[in-house]
C-alpha cells in the first residue's frame, strides 16, 4: 500500500529542441548579475557557450564566469564560486553542463552566505538551511544525476577525502531547467552510458526498499525498462533524437522525488560509490555499476520477493520450475550481461582503485541502514573486494 507522503517540486522544465528560446524571458525575473558556471570546453565546442552568452548580453545581464567545474566538483571549486557570488552580488547562478556543474551551483547557492564552514554544517552536519540562498537555474548537457529538478548537491572535500551528498529543501531546486536532448550529443559514449546507469541506480536504490506493491514500484519498473531499451537504441545511433530524449526525461523523473514516494529508499550503493569517487575520481555511473553487482548479490536474500519481481518484470526471466533464489540470481546475472553489452565497467580496478584503498573506502562509507540489510564496515569491505 502507499504510505502517507507530501509531494512538491517547484522546478519549471522547458524540454525540446527550441527550449533555449525560453532563457531570455526567464532572465527577466532576476537581477542584473549572473554567475555562469560550466565545465571545461564541451559547451564551447558545440556552440552553446556563444548562444548562452549572447542571450545573457541581449537581456542586459552582467556575466561573471566560473569555468572548469570538474566531474566530481570539489569544495575548493565551490568556494571559488562563493567568492565570485559575494564579490559581485550575484542574483542568479546559471549552470550549463551536467549534474556536476548543477550540483556545484547549488552548493555555491547555499554556501555563499553561510557564516560557518558550509561543508561541516550542511554536508556533514545535515543542519537545516538557515541563511540566504542564491537562485539557481540550469541548462542540461549530460543526463544521469537528475540534479536539474531536485535539491541534491554532491561535493568532494579533497583534503579529507570525503565525498558527501546533501539534499536541500525545495528552496534550492533550480528555478527553471532547459532540457534540449541535442545538447547531450556532445558527451562521449563512455559518459553517456555512465549517465544512464546512474539513472538506473537511482531507480534501484528506491525500488529495493520495502516489500510493498504500489504505484511507485510500477513507475520505477517502467522507467528502468525505458532506460534499458533506449540505451540500446542510442548505442546504435548516438545522435538518435528519440532515444536520447527518452533518456533525458528518464533521468529527470528518476530523481525529482517522484519515484521515491512511499519508499524508504536504500542509497547504500551510492554511499559506497561516493567514497570510491573521493579516492579515484571515477565516473559516478561506472562506480555505481561496479558496486551494484556484488552489493545486490549480497543483499538479495533479505529482499527476495522484490528481486524476483525485478528479474521477471525488468529482465524477462522465466520463473517456471525455479526457486525464488534462482530467479533472483538470474535477474542480477541478466543485469550484468546488459552492463557488459553496453560497455559499462563492472570492476574497480578499471576505475583506478587499488587494493590498498579499499579499507579506507569501507571505513569512511556512511551506512544508511534503510535497505533490506544494514551493512557493517567489514561487509562493505568484502563487497569492495568482490568487485575489485
Amino acid at each position: 500500500m502507499l504510505l502517507n507522503f507530501s509531494f512538491y517540486n517547484p522546478t519549471k522544465i522547458y524540454f525540446g529542441r527550441n527550449s533555449l528560446d525560453k532563457l531570455k524571458p526567464e532572465l527577466a525575473n532576476y537581477g542584473d548579475t549572473v554567475l555562469l558556471a560550466y565545465g571545461k570546453n564541451a559547451i564551447k565546442s558545440i556552440g552553446l557557450y556563444d548562444q548562452v552568452t549572447a542571450i545573457l548580453k541581449d537581456a542586459g545581464k552582467k556575466v561573471i564566469e566560473l569555468s572548469g567545474v570538474m566531474p566530481n566538483p570539489t569544495y575548493d571549486k565551490l568556494m571559488e564560486g562563493v567568492k565570485l557570488v559575494k564579490d559581485n552580488n550575484v542574483d542568479l547562478i546559471l549552470a550549463v553542463g551536467g549534474g556536476s556543474v548543477i550540483d556545484c551551483a547549488k552548493g555555491i547557492a547555499v554556501s555563499a552566505y553561510c557564516e560557518e564552514d558550509p561543508f561541516e554544517k550542511y554536508w556533514l552536519g545535515y543542519k537545516n538551511l538557515a541563511n540566504k540562498t542564491v537562485p539557481v537555474a540550469s541548462i542540461l548537457t549530460m543526463v544521469g544525476t537528475g540534479s536539474e529538478m531536485n535539491g541534491g548537491s554532491v561535493i568532494t572535500h579533497e583534503e579529507t577525502k570525503v565525498k558527501a551528498g546533501r539534499v536541500f529543501s525545495t528552496e534550492v531546486y533550480p528555478k527553471f531547467s532547459i532540457l534540449n536532448p541535442e545538447y547531450t550529443f556532445s558527451v562521449s559514449r563512455y559518459q553517456m552510458v555512465s549517465g544512464v546507469f546512474d539513472t538506473m541506480s537511482h531507480l534501484m536504490e528506491q525500488y529495493f526498499s520495502g516489500n510493498d506493491n504500489n504505484t511507485t514500484d510500477y513507475v520505477i519498473e517502467s522507467l528502468l525498462k525505458s532506460s534499458i531499451d533506449n540505451l540500446r537504441a542510442a548505442l546504435k545511433n548516438l545522435q538518435d533524437y528519440e532515444s536520447r530524449s527518452n533518456l533525458v526525461w528518464n533521468a529527470t523523473l528518476a530523481l525529482n522525488t517522484l519515484t521515491g514516494l512511499s519508499k524508504s529508499q536504500d542509497w547504500q550503493v551510492h554511499m559506497i560509490e561516493h567514497q570510491l569517487g573521493a579516492y579515484t575520481d571515477c565516473a559516478h555511473g561506472m562506480g555505481l555499476a561496479a558496486i551494484s553487482l556484488p552489493y545486490y548479490r549480497f543483499i538479495y536474500p533479505n529482499g527476495l520477493d522484490k528481486f524476483v519481481r525485478f528479474a521477471t518484470e525488468i529482465w524477462g526471466v522465466s520463473a517456471e520450475g525455479k526457486t525464488k533464489e534462482v530467479i533472483a540470481e538470474e535477474g542480477i546475472n541478466a543485469m550484468e550481461n546488459f552492463l557488459k553489452e553496453c560497455g559499462i565497467v563492472t570492476n574497480l580496478k578499471d576505475l583506478g582503485a587499488t587494493k590498498e584503498m579499499l579499507i579506507n573506502i569501507a571505513e569512511s562509507t556512511v551506512i544508511t541502514g534503510r535497505g533490506y540489510k544494514k551493512l557493517n564496515k567489514d561487509e562493505i569491505l568484502n563487497i569492495l573486494k568482490a568487485c575489485f
